[in-house]
């Protein structure tokens, strides 16, 4: 099993920034991508950005440039900087992790960006 615990969202104006954080814990040696996903309302659930072990990344298009992920695996914790934030950005972030026995979701934290 492996817990992960989420922080940093809240409300942001339009061209503001905000960081995002999960920390994961308990099998954590078993996890080999750690991610962001995000749900807005009335559409599906998609990938914002992972990265592997290696630090390999994957960023969705319509984040590339903005938002950067990072990951510090001495603390097994994933990070989301976010900058130039849209009104369209808002969402639910969830934290989300692969590992060797399944794959795990944070609770969620809400990002809105509004003026």
């Amino acid at each position: 099993q492996v817990q992960l615990v989420e922080s940093g969202g809240g409300l942001v104006q339009p061209g503001g920034s905000l960081k995002l954080s999960c920390a994961a814990s308990g099998r954590t040696f078993t996890i080999y991508v750690m991610g962001w996903y995000r749900q807005a309302p009335g559409k599906q659930r998609e990938l914002v950005a992972v990265i592997s072990n290696l630090g390999m990344t994957n960023t969705a298009d319509s984040v590339k440039g903005r938002f950067t992920i990072s990951r510090d695996n001495a603390n097994n914790t994933v990070f989301l900087q976010m900058n130039s934030l849209k009104p369209e950005d808002t969402a639910v972030y969830y934290c989300n992790v692969r590992t060797s026995g399944g794959t795990y979701w944070g609770q969620g934290t809400q990002i809105t960006v509004s003026s």
